[in-house]
């Protein structure tokens, strides 16, 4: 599809189900970056304004667009598996989360799978490179 392979689902951790699974769409629109869509959809699916009883899986770290979503979404846990060492919102690049701005901070782990991940990007690039 030419997108990034990245890609983000929100689970209802009581019950262990998907509410919402979803991949980058730049290519139609900037701001649809896998995060942004997750969240739109589990908003609508779930029939709620926010999702502070939700968890979102992320293959890489939420960019700061993204992690401003996440808080304002009162997401509950924030999970992802490879660290965005150029724009990242968490760990790196301006680390938004760490912002007096943002009300809402989820807790938040990474690094898992990171090998497959780091994998899927560098093949991604090197692809578009050929």
């Amino acid at each position: 599809m030419g997108e990034l392979p990245i890609s983000a689902i929100i689970v209802d951790p009581v019950t262990k189900k998907v509410v919402s699974a979803c991949i980058n769409q730049t290519k139609k629109n900037p701001i649809l970056h896998a995060e942004i869509s997750a969240i739109l959809k589990a908003l609508k699916i779930a029939n709620l304004k926010r999702l502070d009883k939700f968890d979102i899986y992320c293959s890489l770290e939420p960019c700061p667009m993204c992690t401003s979503a996440i808080s304002i979404s009162r997401l509950r846990r924030v999970y992802f598996c490879l660290e965005d060492k150029k724009s990242g919102g968490f760990i790196n690049g301006p680390k938004l989360i760490y912002s007096k701005n943002l009300h809402h901070k989820p807790k938040f782990y990474y690094g898992f799978k990171e090998n497959i991940f780091l994998n899927l990007m560098k093949n991604f690039f090197k692809k578009k490179r050929n």
